[in-house]
C-alpha cells in the first residue's frame, strides 16, 4: 500500500516536469517600427535571405531580420493579402482589391508583371515539385494556379466555399485549403488540378490558418476554439488543442515540433502546442503579443516569431475609451512588428 501511494503522488510531479521541459519559453526580444496605419494581413519569412515580408495595405514591407530594420517597400497593389517566395529571388503577392497576383523581383523589390486571378485572392502557396503558385481566391471560391517560371495561368480550380490559407505537400501531390464557411478543408490533386475531397475539421470551426508537417504528412488547421492535427493521407483528425480567440494564422516548427496559432482577440496571443505523438497535441505556452495581432510568421531557422500591430493611447480624460472596437484610440503612425524568441 505504501508503494502505491508513493507512485500516485509522484505522477503529477513527473507530468509537471515534462510540460516544463517542452515549454519553449518565448518572450519579446525586439520591436521594428514600420509606420503608417495598421492595415495588414499575412507575413512570411525568407530564412536564407534573412528577410521578413509584411503585407501592408497597398505595399509589402521588406525587413532585414539580422538588423530588424526596414530595407524596402514593394508597391504591389490594392488590398495586399499574402506573399509566396520561390527560388531565384522571385515573389508572388496577392492583391485582393484588383483580383491579381503581382510577380516581384525580390532583389530590386520591383513588380515585373501582374497575373489575373479569381475574386479577392487572399493567401498564397508554392508547390516546389511542380513549380506552381496557388492563389486562394477568398470570395471567388476558387484557386488560380500559376506557372512560377512563365507567370501564366495554368488552371482555375472551383472550390466548395470561401477560401482561406492553404498548403501544398509536394511528395503526396496534394494541395489543401481551408474552406472557412464550410468548416472544412478542400483537397486538390496537383497533377490534375482537380478537387478530389472535402474533409471536416471539427472540433475546429471557421478554419483560417494552416500549417504542414511535410515529413509526417500532417496538416494543422486553426479555427474557432481549436487547432487540429489532420492526417494528410486520409483526412482523419488525429488530435486537437484549445487555442486563443480570433485566430487567423497557424505555423509549424518542424525541428522543435511546435504548432503555433496566432489570435487578435483580447490583448493578442499565440497558443503554442507541442506535437507529443501522432495522436496528441499539448499546449505548452500562451504567449501574449499585442492587440489585433491575428497573423504571424515563423523563421524556422532562428525559431523567431514575428507579429504586426499598432499602439493605443491609454484610456483617460485625454484619450477616452471610445476608439476602435470599444477600446482606446490608436496612436497615429505607430504600426510596428514585434519579435519573439527564446533567447
Amino acid at each position: 500500500m505504501r508503494l502505491c501511494r508513493v507512485f500516485v503522488l509522484l505522477l503529477p510531479v513527473v507530468a509537471t516536469v515534462t510540460a516544463a521541459a517542452q515549454s519553449p519559453g518565448y518572450k519579446q526580444i525586439g520591436e521594428i517600427p514600420v509606420g503608417g496605419a495598421a492595415t495588414f494581413d499575412y507575413l512570411n519569412v525568407d530564412s536564407a535571405a534573412k528577410r521578413l515580408y509584411l503585407t501592408h495595405g497597398t505595399e509589402v514591407v521588406a525587413i532585414d531580420t539580422s538588423t530588424n530594420t526596414v530595407v524596402g517597400r514593394i508597391p504591389a497593389g490594392p488590398r495586399v493579402h499574402g506573399i509566396a517566395i520561390t527560388p531565384g529571388d522571385k515573389g508572388f503577392i496577392t492583391n485582393g482589391g484588383e483580383n491579381t497576383v503581382s510577380i516581384v523581383d525580390l532583389k530590386s523589390l520591383k513588380v515585373t508583371s501582374k497575373v489575373p486571378t479569381g475574386a479577392n485572392p487572399d493567401a498564397i502557396a508554392y508547390d516546389s515539385a511542380k513549380k506552381e503558385i496557388y492563389a486562394w481566391n477568398h470570395t471567388g471560391m476558387s484557386a488560380t494556379v500559376i506557372d512560377a517560371a512563365s507567370g501564366s495561368v495554368v488552371a482555375t480550380i472551383p472550390l466548395s466555399g470561401t477560401a482561406e490559407s492553404g498548403q501544398v505537400d509536394p511528395q503526396l501531390g496534394r494541395a489543401f485549403v481551408n474552406i472557412e464557411d464550410k468548416d472544412a478543408v478542400d483537397v486538390i490533386d496537383t497533377a490534375t488540378h482537380k478537387k478530389i475531397a472535402t474533409w471536416p475539421v471539427a472540433p475546429a470551426s471557421g478554419p483560417t490558418g494552416m500549417a504542414i508537417d511535410l515529413a509526417a504528412h500532417r496538416i494543422f488547421v486553426g479555427g474557432g476554439p481549436n487547432t487540429v492535427m489532420i492526417d494528410a493521407n486520409s483526412g482523419k483528425v488525429l488530435a486537437s488543442m484549445a487555442i486563443c480567440a480570433g485566430t487567423d494564422a497557424t505555423w509549424f516548427d518542424p525541428s522543435a515540433r511546435l504548432v503555433m496559432s496566432s489570435c487578435g482577440g483580447g490583448a493578442g496571443a499565440i497558443t503554442i502546442g507541442h506535437v507529443d505523438s501522432a495522436s496528441a497535441l499539448t499546449v505548452v505556452q500562451t504567449l501574449v503579443t499585442t492587440r489585433g495581432a491575428r497573423t504571424m510568421a515563423l523563421d524556422a531557422t532562428t525559431h523567431r516569431i514575428y507579429v504586426a500591430g499598432q499602439k493605443y493611447a491609454p484610456a483617460g480624460a485625454a484619450a477616452p475609451a471610445t476608439g476602435g472596437r470599444g477600446g482606446p484610440p490608436a496612436i497615429p503612425d505607430s504600426f510596428h512588428v514585434l519579435v519573439f524568441g527564446t533567447n
